[in-house]
């Protein structure tokens, strides 16, 4: 089965599945409360699914890529302000292992898609 819509990317469920669970982390607690460090880490998590979706739209293969790769570096966003929450003992470990793991695996899925796409990039005539 194809890609019919972004909804099918595995990267974009996989976005979605990161965004659910930092929307969850952040309600709790002090996290809650952090008002900057909540809007950027879920401005970041809900960046992730959002340009995945956006740049399917896009009309060549570059220009998706272009939004994939601005997708997976919200991703590495959402890890480095995990750490600022972890240190601000707004969760606890295994919150924290768990939200960064799902981070890596949305990254990791991302940057596949992206080399799925280059490879059938059209070759340009010299």
């Amino acid at each position: 089965m194809g890609i019919e819509r972004f909804e099918d990317i595995e990267a974009w469920q996989l976005a979605r599945e990161l965004t659910r669970k930092v929307y969850t982390l952040t309600r709790k607690g002090q996290f809650a409360r952090d008002f900057g460090l909540r809007g950027q880490i879920q401005d970041a998590a809900g960046s992730s699914m959002h340009n995945i979706a956006e740049g399917f739209d896009s009309e060549s293969n570059h220009e998706f890529i272009r939004f994939l790769r601005y997708a997976k570096r919200s991703c590495t966003e959402v890890q480095s302000e995990l750490y600022v929450a972890l240190d601000q003992q707004y969760l606890i470990e295994t919150e924290f292992q768990d939200v960064y793991d799902h981070a890596a695996r949305t990254r990791a899925a991302i940057r596949g898609f992206i080399k799925y796409l280059l490879s059938y990039e059209p070759i340009e005539p010299k």
